[in-house]
């Protein structure tokens, strides 16, 4: 079977842009969880978000893309070219047939379709743009990012909420196994805009607390919601054989995935953890890795105590109580939608690479000692080579991810 080895990451997340400014920003324990600024939120419950506040497109988007693009695009064509430099990878070697992207999405470019029909409402139809047929639409950076890096192999875009992030780089795995030689996938989310803000209330899993360090709280007595946020991670994914031939430097290798889905539970029922732990356990089968040889688990951590208490049953079911350290760097970046578990994958890698495990912030009181070995406090040493990110999606879907910080 090929190996998929990672030979680049790109990284838009709100405590930094950047792989390096990123990881750096997680170490110092740099909360980027704020009041949101992008608009008045003076009439809304809540009103925190992990914001991405130092993007500026003009410096790194073409300016005949600005009018055509939402921010979530414009994000992940800045995290897919940093991913690319940073795999240090000449296109021209690899046809074009060859090489493809795959990104998820949670919704769409939320905040260019609000302009678009807020248009439509208060001027009329003349003056919605035609960009507008497809800025919105969820496959949009899978289609913006190809064409401008010519990229006409397998291409695709997934949507399974929060979960749709490792299915993408699933799937850029499945196509090197086809035939493909290099994949850029991941996902970089953004819906922060009134429009998308208003769907984010009404599923009811929204922090409303005001105060930045004690909104976001997983797998503590006091959680109570997430906190949305936007960015994410792309990664390059490159068959482990062409990669050694270039010299190409590797990260590590996606070594196992699996995902389930849960039926829909009866009106009122508590949240099951009997679909994720089958994920886990079918991720690690396909990576041929036992649990004890799993070093440490980056985790959903949805933040409501149905949900956490949930996941930590399913990771006690796999790999006993306090079986394996686990962590939820996403405390200081806030929940990114499709982007947020790209990001984790990216951070385990960058873990196993630098043998230090970011901690989960702002825990004080941990609800499932017994069951989890929760790195709080501060970050923590660690020899571990391979590592575990599991998502799950809004309405049953469940993801699980091994990677190996094995070089080619």
């Amino acid at each position: 079977m090929t190996a998929a080895v990672v030979t680049g990451i790109g990284i838009a997340a709100p405590n930094g842009l950047g792989a390096e400014a990123y990881w750096e920003a997680l170490l110092r324990g740099d909360n980027g969880v704020a009041p949101l600024s992008r608009y008045d939120t003076s009439g809304y419950p809540a009103t925190l978000a992990g914001e991405i506040k130092d993007f500026v497109p003009e410096e790194h988007i073409p300016g005949r893309l600005l009018p055509q693009t939402d921010v979530m695009t414009r994000l992940s064509l800045a995290a897919a070219q940093w991913a690319l430099d940073d795999a240090d990878v000449d296109l021209d070697t690899v046809p074009a047939d060859r090489r493809g992207v795959v990104t998820a999405a949670t919704a769409g470019g939320y905040d260019f379709g609000q302009r678009e029909l807020q248009n439509l409402w208060s001027k009329g139809p003349k003056h919605v743009g035609a960009y507008q047929s497809f800025a919105w639409f969820y496959a949009v950076n899978t289609g913006q990012i190809g064409i401008r890096h010519n990229m006409r192999g397998p291409c695709a875009a997934v949507v399974a909420d929060h979960a749709g992030g490792l299915d993408a780089m699933a799937q850029g795995r499945r196509s090197l196994r086809k035939g493909a030689r290099l994949m850029l996938a991941g996902a970089v989310d953004s819906s922060l805009s009134p429009f998308a803000w208003a769907g984010h209330l009404a599923g009811g899993r929204v922090a409303r607390g005001d105060d930045p360090e004690r909104a976001y709280l997983p797998f503590d007595e006091d959680a109570a919601g997430h906190v949305p946020g936007e960015g994410g991670a792309f990664l390059v994914l490159e068959d482990g054989s062409a990669a050694a031939e270039r010299g190409a430097r590797a990260y590590g290798e996606i070594a196992g995935y699996a995902a389930t889905f849960d039926p829909r539970p009866e009106r009122g029922a508590a949240a099951c953890s009997t679909g994720l732990e089958r994920a886990i356990r079918g991720a690690l089968t396909d990576a041929g890795t036992a649990p004890d040889q799993v070093g440490v688990v980056f985790a959903d951590a949805a933040g409501t105590a149905d949900l956490d208490r949930a996941e930590a049953d399913a990771l006690s079911a796999v790999f006993g109580p306090r079986g394996v350290p686990v962590t939820a760097p996403k405390t200081l970046t806030g929940r990114l939608c499709s982007g947020g578990a790209p990001l984790d994958v990216a951070t385990a890698l960058l873990a196993l690479r630098e043998g230090v495990l970011p901690h989960t912030a702002h825990i004080t009181k941990p609800a499932f000692g017994d069951r989890l070995d929760l790195v709080t406090g501060e970050p923590r040493a660690t020899r571990a080579d391979t590592a575990l990110v599991v998502a799950r999606g809004h309405g049953g879907f469940n993801s699980a991810l091994v990677v190996r910080g094995t070089a080619c």
